[in-house]
């Protein structure tokens, strides 16, 4: 349990997914949310100004973030249309975004916490990370992924838009032996491998 924590809510944008399993009901059909994201921030250590986290420090996460919701169209690597969705993407009409263990509200927070828990580990040195994260499809449903205190590297692929593609983050971090490594690469979207390394999360990333 962390001694401090704060918290920060980050908007992602309107996403649109696609539940191929839910067949019983309408969201098996391309549907969307405006999604939001609380985020729980934890350490047992504040900086020189007497914060858990500077929230000014996160534009690059909350830019990221965006660049993988925000106007995109998310659906199941096992999803049977996925090559449909691959055409489209490539016709230029959907922002596409694969996510491996399947998609809906529980699985971005799972994303989300990954991402802003290595971003979080990364620039503050590993003196605090992030406790867990709650994300609104709107006022009346959430969803929320809490794990360990863990930093991993990521492999996503099969996004898409006109820029250029998506540098791989190539950041590892040591975990505290008091955190349990905790892997949960079915909920991870794919990012294209890139030979190049950065010095700084997210920094000059766009998608591709």
């Amino acid at each position: 349990m962390s001694k401090f924590q704060s918290t920060k809510v980050i908007e992602l944008g309107s996403c649109a997914f696609r539940q191929w399993r839910a067949t019983h009901s309408h969201c098996q059909y391309l549907h969307g949310y405006q999604l939001k994201a609380k985020l729980w921030f934890g350490g047992n250590e504040l900086d020189d100004k007497n914060w858990i986290v500077d929230f000014g420090s996160l534009n690059d996460l909350k830019q990221h973030l965006k660049e993988l919701f925000d106007h995109t169209t998310t659906v199941a690597a096992d999803d049977p249309e996925l090559e449909t969705f691959r055409e489209l993407d490539k016709k230029g009409l959907v922002q596409l975004r694969v996510f491996d263990g399947g998609v809906g509200i529980e699985r971005v927070a799972e994303v989300v916490y990954s991402l802003a828990n290595d971003f979080i580990l990364f620039h503050t040195d590993q003196r605090c990370w992030v406790d867990k994260v709650e994300v609104f499809e709107h006022e009346d449903n959430s969803a929320t992924y809490a794990g360990e205190c863990v930093s991993e590297e990521y492999t996503l692929q099969e996004t898409r838009t006109d820029t250029q593609p998506l540098e791989q983050v190539d950041v590892k971090q040591t975990v505290p032996e008091k955190a349990a490594p905790v892997r949960n690469d079915s909920a991870r979207p794919r990012r294209k491998p890139s030979s190049k390394t950065k010095g700084d999360w997210f920094k000059g990333t766009t998608w591709g």
